[in-house]
């Protein structure tokens, strides 16, 4: 994973390093027609040229961004599990297992809903 390398390297908790690999390796391989990048200094995975998921690291947890469409659409299933959010993030705790269910759903779902869509962002 060249495009994250220099990324993953600043990441200077070794656990929370792993965690981020296995989730870029995750989406990589399930997902293999996404392309990953580094934009505005974050990771992310993009399907012809429109964002699809992005993720960024803080201390205690990894933040993981659907766009706000994604937000809204997940918004009782992301209550339900308990996560913590705001309108744009959803907050993993480092010290609980990554729901890797919720993050195929939204991904999912923003390849199908974006699949015409001809810009980065949603308008």
């Amino acid at each position: 994973m060249e495009v994250f390398a220099e990324y993953l390297e600043g990441i200077e908790n070794p656990q929370h390093r792993a965690r981020m690999e296995e989730i870029f390796n995750w989406v990589t391989q399930k997902f293999p027609n996404l392309k990953p990048k580094i934009a505005w200094n974050q990771p992310m995975f993009t399907d012809h040229d429109t964002f699809i998921i992005g993720f960024s690291v803080a201390k205690k947890h990894m933040s993981v961004s659907p766009e706000q469409a994604g937000m809204n659409y997940f918004s009782a299933e992301i209550e339900q599990a308990g996560h913590d959010h705001t309108k744009e993030i959803i907050r993993f705790k480092w010290d609980s297992p990554v729901d890797f269910s919720l993050l195929e759903k939204m991904i999912e779902f923003n390849i199908m809903d974006k699949a015409d869509c001809t810009t980065f962002w949603r308008k």
